[in-house]
């Protein structure tokens, strides 16, 4: 038995096409502004696969910590152009935010990404001092979840640093994507998946963490939310009337509910 369905979003979301749109869109729109106003730092690499880059993004003023996106797609799809407009939320609450890309599957296996992901936060922190705030949707969530593990690759000074990891819609516990037809380009094993799943491991030592998800969400999300937050003795909010699409929109609101998660009350 497979569990595709299971972890299909798309088709219980009415007019699911339409947030592919929207996101272009608006990314497009807030990316091209804020380039133009000189607030953003685009296609910075910080390795040599073309997928290693990274946007930054800056508040108007100096910048009060440093707050890293990872986008989501099964780690098989979008990069961080795709979401440049969640920045805006945070950049207005004087934050500095940066959305890496990184290697697709199957040119990258998930331990690779998870590298990746690690090299990237090492070398977007050296460009802005202060706190950092950890937060990625769907598979962007498992590896901020992961960077909290002491294997992540991360360096000991960019730990030190983190302040909050909020994984959204993660994808915990990845041994059930075995049984489905992502797999194939997954390639995923019993041990890669035992030791690429947060919620099998020891929670962050010294790091607020705050588990996010939809009401409206498949069960499989709801139910891998859960039990991060339960193994990780996290701090869980399941947001009602959100979906696996619309989970992330509060990223754009300065005084959303996710985003007070994230960065604390605005003041």
């Amino acid at each position: 038995m497979t569990l595709d369905d299971a972890y299909a979003n798309a088709a219980y979301i009415p007019d699911a096409d339409r947030f592919l749109t929207y996101w272009d869109e608006t990314a497009r729109s807030y990316r091209d502004a804020e380039h133009t106003l000189g607030r953003a730092q685009l296609n910075q690499p910080y390795g040599a696969h073309p997928n290693q880059v990274f946007d930054l993004f800056f508040p108007a003023g100096r910048p009060v910590g440093l707050m890293i996106f990872v986008h989501g797609g099964y780690w098989l799809r979008f990069g961080r152009r795709d979401f440049s407009h969640l920045a805006q939320g945070a950049c207005a609450r004087d934050w500095a935010v940066a959305l890496p890309s990184y290697p697709l599957a199957p040119d990258a296996s998930i331990p690779q990404i998870t590298q990746s992901v690690s090299l990237a936060i090492d070398q977007i922190a050296r460009r802005i001092p202060g706190s950092i705030v950890l937060a990625g949707h769907s598979a962007g969530g498992h590896l901020v979840a992961r960077m909290g593990q002491g294997d992540s690759g991360l360096s000991c000074e960019t730990r030190t640093r983190i302040q909050t990891i909020v994984p959204i819609s993660p994808v915990a516990d990845l041994r059930p994507l075995m049984q489905t037809e992502m797999n194939g380009p997954l390639g995923l094993t019993e041990d890669i998946a035992k030791a690429e799943s947060p919620a099998l491991h020891r929670a962050p030592q010294g790091v607020h963490t705050h588990v996010w998800v939809g009401a409206d969400e498949r069960p499989a999300f709801l139910e891998q939310a859960q039990l991060l937050a339960k193994n990780w003795q996290s701090e869980l909010t399941i947001e009602p009337g959100k979906h696996h699409f619309d989970i992330i929109a509060g990223l754009e609101d300065p005084e959303s509910d996710l985003l007070e998660a994230m960065l604390g009350p605005a003041s």
